[in-house]
């Protein structure tokens, strides 16, 4: 039997050959294979379940937490999500072959610039098996081959939405290496993927902090990544309190455990005396504890007092970090040394701090009077997104169709030389 080294190096380069191919395919062919996996994903229902009860009952032995166990879960809801997403890409545009910029030279010739597919994409995450067919038919739209690597507590889940995906390709006469799950639980899997430079374009890390690190710090190839999800809200001295609040539980409260989660709230001195207690009341009503400055203390005697490690920790959690800051300038300085460049808002009716805001904050996302939590593919229009990126090589933000596409030249000409 050959060694996982090579093993690996062979589906890297078989992921290669098949990029080739799927890269030329017709949108219509390719949205008709999109199709026939949500067909078959619906008609595989029960072996897709079946070998996702092995993954629970092996998660259950392992001691994995409820919490842990409800993720790993293809229930009818996921599985009926996850065919939903995937007519939804069906419907969206398919950016690969868009020409843009067309311009004609001094000399005659046309020059312009295509959008053409990545090529192999490897992605290593920790989540929810239902991101196996997400990044998948992602990829599959932008012509990309794909190689995904999930977590062990889901190897059988990921290796049934694997087989039924690939008999779909087959059927269609595609090669079925388009789309291969790494078999191998074991980590050194992970690190032998990022040696694969010769056949794999990117890698996307998705889960906690540890595991993009690693990935970072053990990868030849280039990494599309954030770290980490610290975002700030700014309650400026123009805001209205109503909106305020309502904004700040729902980007505390609604899912304290997502990336976009708020986990920094920043008051201006100015209304804090009048705004914190009011904002407190609904907070800790719904079980939320806040961690606040000095100042904010001597407002709010009940706070626990915050810790230097508290300023640019994502909880993900019920916990809130929360400082008055004297001045707009000192809001922006605050969210410049703590921000994870994922997600930062400002609450306020005052227009021209509004556009500074929006101007000055270095984020993957910037809201005025919103919650952070509609920094995500589907709430932009994106469709399903294979995550989002705190990079600004090649994308920033949450990654749909065309951030799983780039960009060539293409030139027209009728004989010129240079001179």
């Amino acid at each position: 039997m050959s060694s996982m080294h090579e093993q690996i190096e062979e589906m890297s380069r078989q992921s290669r050959v098949a990029s080739r191919a799927l890269a030329v395919l017709s949108t219509e062919k390719k949205n008709k294979i999109l199709l026939g996996i949500a067909e078959a994903l619906a008609e595989q229902k029960n072996f897709i379940l079946q070998e996702n009860n092995k993954d629970l009952e092996t998660g259950r032995l392992k001691g994995l937490s409820d919490a842990m166990l409800d993720r790993l879960a293809l229930s009818d809801k996921v599985m009926a999500g996850m065919i939903a997403g995937i007519k939804e890409i069906i419907a969206l545009p398919d950016p690969v072959g868009e020409i843009a910029e067309m311009v004609r030279r001094p000399v005659g010739i046309q020059v312009g610039r295509m959008r053409v597919p990545l090529g192999v994409i490897a992605m290593i995450y920790e989540s929810r098996p239902n991101v196996t067919v997400d990044a998948a038919v992602l990829c599959l739209k932008t012509g990309n081959a794909v190689i995904l690597r999930g977590g062990s507590e889901a190897i059988h889940s990921n290796l049934a939405l694997a087989r039924v995906m690939q008999d779909v390709l087959k059927a269609e006469q595609v090669d079925p290496a388009a789309l291969q799950v790494v078999p191998m639980t074991d980590r050194e899997a992970v690190t032998i993927l990022l040696t694969q430079e010769k056949y794999i374009d990117l890698i996307i890390p998705r889960g906690g902090e540890g595991l993009i690190r690693f990935v970072t710090e053990n990868s030849r190839i280039p990494v599309l990544k954030h770290y980490k999800g610290v975002c700030h809200i700014f309650v400026d001295r123009d805001a209205d309190f109503e909106m305020a609040i309502r904004v700040i539980m729902n980007s505390k409260v609604q899912r304290p455990g997502v990336c976009n989660a708020l986990e920094a709230l920043l008051v201006h001195e100015a209304v804090a005396q009048d705004f914190l207690p009011k904002l407190a009341q609904v907070l800790s009503a719904a079980g939320v504890e806040l961690r606040g400055c000095p100042r904010t203390a001597a407002i709010l005697p009940n706070v626990t007092k915050a810790q230097d490690s508290d300023w640019g920790t994502e909880f993900l959690a019920l916990i809130l970090a929360v400082k008055v800051v004297p001045d707009f300038a000192a809001a922006l300085d605050h969210i410049a040394q703590y921000g994870s460049q994922h997600t930062e808002s400002i609450i306020t009716s005052n227009y021209a701090n509004a556009q500074r805001f929006i101007r000055e904050v270095d984020a993957s996302a910037v809201m005025v009077n919103a919650s952070t939590r509609f920094n995500d593919g589907g709430q932009f229009g994106l469709g399903a997104e294979i995550g989002i990126s705190t990079t600004k090589l090649h994308a920033y933000g949450p990654m749909g169709l065309k951030e799983l596409t780039t960009q060539k030249f293409i030139v027209y000409g009728d004989g010129q030389v240079r001179g």
